[in-house]
Formats: structure tokens, sequence, C-alpha cells
């Protein structure tokens, strides 16, 4: 299963790629364009087109890192009481409603599977705070301005 959840985030990552890729060369085709040459010195346009493709361009290389990370990532099966880490789903409670997270380098936000798993990235408030617990502990976070009290049900 753990398998066809990362393979499942790789692929939301490569299509995020691929559509970040086409507006970089867009963003890139519009500073170098004809048209884009400043009319005076009030004209920003070309700059303002550089300044998107740069910043488009980190964010590429910064997924290209992410899919790497995210398909190099171990996967183990975890036994009975092993705390939380890299590639566990981790089943919490949440006021009686079952929750299940995937614990990845990159893809936080994402859901994949079915029925769907939310990706959280080890970087992240709820993604640090799940890091070494077991099944039993309890735990709370801050989430958007709002303390939320979770207990792990299970950690595979």
């Amino acid at each position: 299963m753990k398998n066809a959840l990362r393979d499942a985030l790789v692929a939301l990552l490569r299509a995020d790629l691929e559509i970040l890729d086409r507006a970089q060369a867009s963003a890139r085709e519009a500073a170098t364009h004809e048209e884009a040459k400043p009319e005076n010195d009030k004209d920003t346009r070309a700059l303002e087109a550089s300044y998107l493709a740069r910043g488009q361009s980190l964010r590429i290389e910064e997924l290209k890192v992410g899919v790497a990370e995210v398909e190099a990532m171990r996967l183990r099966t975890f036994a009975p009481g092993d705390p939380a880490a890299l590639g566990a789903l981790v089943d919490v409670d949440e006021g009686g409603v079952p929750q299940r997270f995937f614990l990845s380098p990159h893809g936080g936000g994402k859901r994949v599977g079915e029925p769907a798993v939310a990706v959280v990235t080890t970087k992240s408030p709820l993604g640090k705070a799940l890091l070494g617990l077991r099944e039993g502990d309890e735990c709370e976070v801050v989430l958007a301005g709002k303390t939320r009290a979770f207990s792990i049900t299970r950690v595979t």
C-alpha cells in the first residue's frame, strides 16, 4: 500500500513540475520577447517577467529535489510500538474523527490513495509533532491558529 501511495505522490509532484515548467517557459519568453522591451524608464514589464521566471526556476529545482527524495524514500513496515518516522502511515483520532497521515519529505497538503490519505511533510508543524510518537501517544499542535489534539491509534 505504501508503495502505491508513494507512486501516486510522485505522479502528483511530477504533474506539478510539468505545469510549473510550462509556466516558467512562458514567463521566460515574456521577459525576452521583442515586445517586452521597455518603452520608457517606467515600463517594468520585462523586469517583472524575468523576476517571475527566476522564481519559477528556483521552485522547479526545489520540486525536482522533492521528486527525487520522495522516490528514494525508504518504506518499511513499522512494528507495534515503533515510533513514527519518515515513510510511516500514522492513524490518529481527533475528537472521535479518524484520520490517516503519510509522513513524507515533500508533497504536504496532497491527498493520495483510496480512501484518501493526507500527505504531511516532516518539516510541517503537524509532521514534526507526529515524528517519534507511538501508538497510544497524544499530541497537541497549533494549526492555523487553532490548537488541535491528536491521539495516535496506529503507526504502520
